[in-house]
């Protein structure tokens, strides 16, 4: 039954990690390339560590539960074995869930950046670049979406 279990965990975490998405500077999606996106220049005023939330999808509250269900539906016999699998797999769903959200969570940086005409900006992207007040900046923007590079 162990083995089950640590079964089942790995192929729900290959999944979670599968759903995640990247919010990196360094990052395109497909639709981004070949369009024109607008840059601008300015100073790096302050960086603050921040966190983005994990990614809430159904599949991480869906896997729980089914691993729940089958591990509640083990335990006792006839009606017993039915509603241990009904909570099993209500605790696992919010198990699932939980992890998912804990798993797909990245570290990342609210980057405040002085443009050259005089504006101040702040944008949040995935830790992946290191950035200091008094670094010179790219700001590139597409689509409503903008990004920090050096």
């Amino acid at each position: 039954m162990k083995t089950t279990r640590l079964l089942a965990v790995g192929i729900l975490s290959v999944f979670l990690a599968a759903c995640a998405s990247s919010n990196s500077g360094s990052v395109y999606s497909r639709d981004d390339a070949r369009k024109v996106q607008t840059v601008r220049t300015g100073v790096v005023e302050s960086v603050r560590s921040v966190k983005l939330e994990g990614t809430k999808s159904p599949i991480g509250t869906i896997a729980g539960g089914a691993v729940g269900g089958i591990a509640g539906s083990s335990i006792g016999g006839g009606r017993g074995s039915a509603i241990a699998a009904v909570i099993g797999a209500v605790a696992g769903g919010l198990a699932g869930s939980a992890v998912e959200e804990g798993v797909t969570r990245k570290d990342a940086y609210e980057i405040t950046v002085k443009l050259d005409g005089g504006a101040l900006i702040a944008i949040v992207q995935e830790a992946d670049e290191e950035f200091k007040a008094g670094d010179k900046v790219r700001v590139v923007e597409n689509s409503g979406a903008s990004r920090v590079s050096h």
